[in-house]
């Protein structure tokens, strides 16, 4: 059984129901939200030209180019999906339906929070702000109708702020390193650069050491990663599609943004704290996966997986960037296919344990096949997106003559994809324990991870011209050929 099971929590008798027609309107009011904000980013991305780009907002606080329109685009479609699966599941009992009214309104601060950190042009502010969107997901934590995930997330504030108070530290050591050449540095993100030097220079390495570390650790890279597993397993699944597929990618646009500043200038050094940290985070992966009995656990060390091959990616660049563009983009969907089908099983079977759930395809057929198809898609097998983007970042690592990241990449993603199909292929095919009725599933529910799928495979298979060429136009900002 399941090591932490999941307690609900018991309303006292001195305590009101809330008044269910109050707070009626939340949940449609998030999803209406959701698919305008949607609808606002595809008309922005399909009618304004990528050479009209950057256009800046708000005093040059904010700046739309290719890396923010890239992400606001993913992160708004990832949220109009989760929204919707949210919508679905509120039709339950009155706690359920109290606790996603909280979390509702939690996650539309969260993403307006979101969406003005991808289109920050500050480097400052954007690091503010992505303690902010952690503060938001704290709360959406700690509202639910389970006890157990709070003080999980007080831990995930600590870590998070460590990482971040890391990365603070960073940005200190450019202060003094543009101070002692009697510069002034501005961390505008066109104006940040100008402060750098391409020449040996020890505080600004160890700003861009710091920077990356903590980055780092916002992206569950190792060592600073231990805060992930147990996050991404003790949060609500909305909450946990959330923290995987959309603030995980502010912190990327962070890195991006980092790199595209130091262009050019200690590429060595990056690419080398860089590669440190993404094979610690692959073995580290491989060893969690084939221990993990939990599958929530499981996704979320292969979300740790994930990271370390974006770094590795990252830290050839030239070639492999384009592969890394594609793998972050596919990654949110897929991370969010599965929890989000995670949640739907925890649901009926009150458990996280794979042990217990033997034969899901028999009662959940739709839930259990989606999750065959996400945990496929997770370990790189066609046509999935995520299968295309490997072979390229293989592609560009054999290029740039680095045989042994390409072995270690191959060995580690061998490894989980042995150890991932020992625990996950039984849970879903295997005999069941008891037996059970097959399950109906809504339509609503089923839309959004549908929606997930259809745009997994399409990016693996076809990717119409204007998504190739804003992928494109990220992937030479951070040094891609």
């Amino acid at each position: 059984m399941n090591a932490n099971p999941v307690q609900p929590q018991v309303l006292r008798a001195s305590e009101p129901l809330p008044d269910s027609d109050s707070g009626r309107w939340i949940l449609p009011g998030m999803l209406v939200a959701s698919l305008f904000v949607w609808l606002a980013t595809m008309a922005t991305f399909l009618l304004l030209p990528l050479d009209t780009l950057p256009l800046y907002f708000v005093h040059r606080y904010l700046v739309l180019d290719a890396t923010s329109l890239l992400f606001v685009l993913v992160i708004n479609t990832v949220f109009l999906g989760i929204g919707v699966y949210m919508f679905s599941r509120g039709h339950g009992t009155q706690e359920l339906t109290r606790d996603l009214r909280q979390r509702a309104l939690w996650s539309s601060l969260f993403m307006l929070v979101m969406n003005i950190g991808i289109l920050s042009n500050h480097l400052i502010l954007q690091w503010a702000l992505i303690e902010v969107t952690t503060a938001c997901a704290v709360m959406m934590m700690v509202c639910g109708q389970f006890s157990a995930p709070k003080a999980v997330a007080w831990r995930y504030m600590l870590y998070s702020s460590m990482t971040l108070a890391i990365s603070f530290l960073g940005f200190m050591c450019l202060s003094q390193s543009a101070h002692l050449r009697d510069l002034h540095i501005n961390f505008e993100l066109d104006q940040l650069a100008g402060a750098l030097t391409s020449e040996r220079d020890p505080w600004q390495r160890l700003g861009l050491a710091f920077i990356l570390f903590g980055l780092g650790g916002k992206l569950g890279l190792a060592p600073l990663y231990s805060w992930l597993p147990e996050t991404y397993e003790a949060a609500p699944t909305s909450t946990s599609a959330l923290l995987a597929s959309v603030q995980f990618n502010i912190s990327v646009v962070a890195l991006f943004r980092v790199l595209q500043a130091f262009h050019g200038l200690e590429p060595g050094f990056v690419s080398q704290e860089l590669m440190l940290m993404g094979y610690a985070s692959l073995v580290v992966a491989a060893i969690q996966i084939m221990a993990a009995h939990n599958y929530k656990r499981l996704i979320a060390y292969a979300c740790i997986s994930s990271s370390g091959v974006i770094a590795l990616g990252l830290s050839v660049g030239q070639a492999a960037a384009y592969g890394v563009v594609l793998y972050i983009v596919s990654n949110a969907f897929v991370k969010s296919l599965l929890f989000i089908t995670a949640g739907r099983m925890r649901s009926v079977y009150g458990t996280n344990d794979a042990s217990t759930l033997a034969g899901v395809i028999r009662v959940l057929p739709f839930a259990g096949m989606l999750f065959a198809g996400g945990i496929f898609a997770l370990l790189g097998f066609p046509p999935f997106a995520s299968f295309l983007a490997e072979m390229l970042i293989l592609s560009g690592i054999v290029q740039a003559g680095n045989l042994l990241a390409f072995t270690l990449m191959c060995v580690m993603l061998t490894i989980i994809f042995v150890a991932t199909g020992r625990s996950i292929f039984p849970m879903l095919w295997g005999t069941p324990l008891a037996i059970r009725a097959p399950m109906k599933e809504s339509i609503l529910s089923i839309v959004p991870k549908l929606g997930f799928v259809g745009v997994l495979t399409m990016l693996g298979t076809y990717t119409p011209q204007v998504v190739t060429q804003l992928l494109s136009a990220v992937a030479r900002s951070i040094g891609g050929t």
